[in-house]
């Protein structure tokens, strides 16, 4: 272990304790003292010898301060008390479990005499120099018998968009405050309180659990396991090379087949990824973006297979390139030609699939990255404004696609800012299209929404609290009136799910539908001082990031200048501090921690995928009509360079099995590719 430097407030970590205080945690004077007292008795007073050699199983601490400093004051800094020079750590050290267990029992001894000399209001907080990150079994409060020395426990005080949180609301409040014109009924312009009047009362949401790995057979046996636990819709996960137009056996795809997501390089993998699971009973999401269209049409090409009529399909596509641009980086074709594409899929679903959801517009990508609430929805609802400017001035009138938007955002375990962000939501998209766009049909008014639990929340130390984080996740969506929820893995932050890691996953939800009072009633927090307050307070600090968007132009010009990207990755490195520094608690990882993890298999993908992809792949371009292929990405090209719609074409190069790989490739020849003006 590095020596501990004035400021640091350290504790040797022989004691598994590294910080009696954290950047903005109040510490109750006399507690750290008391500690530290207990540290140097255990460690053999101030007398103690010198530190050993580096690699020394022996430990030991030089005192830098006298005791007499320790009893001086009832508000001295750690620092002040003690300074410790510490031997570097030897996990073989002989006197570890005897010192934790003499400091332990000299500092109960001790903060009782230390409890009469606290005053009350005496609070301050303890600062610490930046250095490495270290984590430690109780960073920040020493627990003692069920209890902790000091009050370190950090008990938020502002919220995650940086809103300040009150310890106490009342009607002062929501002074001035409207109910009919902020809330309105539930399943009623302005949408607040649900986009349906009985919302879970009369059916609980769609538990769509997303899924999908290595081989088109392998992730078809898994979406036929979850359908027999209950899942009541298929979310698909594509691997890279899928989600980026490239085909398994494309050098540009090594390494990379199979591991996020299921590989699918043509009709013929589609086929098999949907054997035996029907078409017309089932609502399928794909979370696919750039060649979004590609999925669509094989999909489509599937169910006439299985004698399912278009018009009776049902299922979204993310088909959300915008933020490609900002936060995932899956995109291909420049912003121009990918918001074509975007208005041709409008156009064709409203005459060929009619069901279908074309658009899942999307702010969970921006959130997984480090937006804030509020970031989230202001430049989730930012890119909607641009779809719709888009398919309006494609000629569309605004009530025939609207109604088959629908958006996706996360749910992080800060309950009562998440279920105010997601009604400050649907309040603002519904003036948007409304107030801007003049849309009639209440439906074009409705923010439907899937919502997926926090992934970048969960930890890959002591895996197991994650079930505890993903219920907490799961109740803050359902509580914000999700239309379906996706609920993540308890090993999600290590591998893909384990067949009963996502059995457990669907499990949480179906614990909140059926086993809690939930679905009991619509809008259970309509009226609460503070979820309405914060509800005003999302909704204004959105609005405010929306105008900044709309003053540069729109969102493809913010994006352009690097807007969004700049706000998020500003608000990541918040985060990022505030973790490293304890300020924001981890339970495991900055708070916590246990010396041993448990050992835990994981799923592991088979390595030989990326041969038998490309055996498959070898063997369809041998059988196929290569003439008919050929002709069809002719007439794909042609479409491209003109103003005709580009999926018609597309369909029948599909058909023809034309693979994924080549059809991205005839569009890449056409419009080209983006490359980002920060790119290295």
């Amino acid at each position: 272990m590095p020596v501990v430097a004035e400021g640091d407030g350290g504790f040797p970590s022989v004691l598994g304790v590294e910080d009696a205080g954290v950047v903005g945690v109040p510490v109750v004077p006399g507690a750290v003292e008391a500690v530290a007292l207990g540290v140097v008795e255990a460690f053999g007073g101030f007398d103690a010898p010198a530190p050993p050699p580096p690699g020394s199983a022996a430990c030991a601490v030089q005192p830098a301060a006298s005791a007499t400093a320790a009893a001086a004051s009832t508000t001295l800094r750690m620092t002040d008390v003690v300074r410790f020079i510490v031997a570097p750590r030897d996990e073989s050290c002989v006197r570890r479990d005897a010192s934790r267990a003499r400091a332990v029992a000299y500092a109960r001894t001790k903060i009782g005499r230390w409890r009469g000399k606290l005053r009350a209001g005496s609070q301050r907080a303890v600062h610490r120099r930046p250095r490495a990150r270290r984590y430690s079994p109780t960073r920040g409060s020493v627990p003692l018998g069920g209890r902790s020395i000091g009050k370190a426990q950090h008990m938020a005080r502002e919220s995650e968009s940086g809103l300040p949180i009150e310890p106490v609301y009342g009607p002062g409040a929501l002074e001035g405050w409207d109910p009919a014109g902020k809330l309105g009924e539930p399943g009623a312009y302005p949408f607040t309180r649900g986009v349906y009047p009985s919302m879970y009362t009369g059916r609980p949401w769609t538990m769509r659990q997303y899924a999908g790995f290595g081989t088109a057979s392998e992730s078809n046996a898994r979406y036929k396991q979850l359908i027999a636990n209950g899942t009541m819709g298929l979310s698909v996960a594509f691997d890279l090379p899928t989600q980026m137009g490239h085909d398994s056996d494309a050098p540009i795809s090594s390494g990379e087949v199979g591991k996020v997501g299921v590989a699918i390089d043509s009709i013929d993998d589609m086929r098999v990824l949907f054997d035996g699971i029907p078409l017309d009973k089932v609502s399928t999401s794909m979370t696919i973006n750039a060649p979004g269209s590609l999925l669509l049409l094989l999909y489509q090409l599937v169910g006439e297979e299985q004698g399912v009529p278009a018009d009776q399909l049902t299922g979204t596509i993310q088909n959300d390139v915008l933020k490609e641009y900002i936060a995932r980086g899956t995109y291909i074709f420049p912003p121009k030609p990918s918001l074509r594409l975007i208005a041709d899929i409008f156009k064709y679903c409203r005459a060929e699939i009619p069901k279908w959801n074309t658009i899942s517009i999307s702010g969970y990508h921006m959130a997984e990255a480090g937006a804030s609430p509020a970031q989230e929805i202001a430049f989730t609802l930012a890119d909607g404004i641009e779809y719709v400017r888009t398919a309006v001035a494609a000629g569309m009138d605004v009530d025939d696609f609207a109604p088959r938007l629908s958006f996706f955002f996360v749910a992080r375990t800060t309950i009562l800012e998440e279920v105010a962000k997601f009604r400050a939501a649907r309040r603002i998209w519904a003036r948007v299209m409304k107030e801007e766009f003049g849309a009639k049909n209440p439906k074009s008014l409705m923010l439907r929404f899937h919502t997926q639990t926090a992934g970048v929340q969960l930890t890959a130390q002591q895996p197991e609290v994650n079930l505890v984080r993903v219920a907490v996740q799961g109740l803050a969506a359902v509580l914000g009136g999700t239309q379906s929820l996706h609920t993540n893995s308890f090993d999600e932050a290590i591998a893909l799910p384990t067949d009963k890691s996502a059995r457990l996953a669907l499990r949480t939800q179906q614990v909140l539908a059926y086993e809690t009072d939930v679905t009991a009633t619509v809008d259970p927090f309509a009226g609460s001082y503070v979820v309405e307050k914060m509800t005003d307070d999302v909704e204004a600090a959105a609005l405010e990031l929306m105008a900044k968007v709309e003053a540069m132009g729109g969102a493809v010009a913010a994006i352009e200048r690097g807007f969004q990207k700049g706000e998020i990755e500003r608000s990541a490195y918040r985060i990022a501090q505030q973790t490293d520094s304890g300020e924001r608690v981890v339970v495991g990882v900055n708070r916590y921690t246990i010396d041993v993890e448990e050992p835990y298999e994981h799923l592991r993908v088979d390595p030989a995928i990326e041969a038998q992809q490309a055996e498959r792949l070898a063997a369809l371009r041998a059988e196929r009509d290569q003439e008919a292929v050929d002709a069809a990405l002719a007439e794909l090209r042609r479409a491209a360079e003109g103003t005709d719609n580009v999926l018609y074409p597309m369909k029948d190069a599909l058909r023809a099995r034309a693979t994924v790989g080549e059809v991205c490739n005839a569009l890449r020849e056409v419009w080209g590719t983006y490359v980002p003006s920060d790119a290295f």
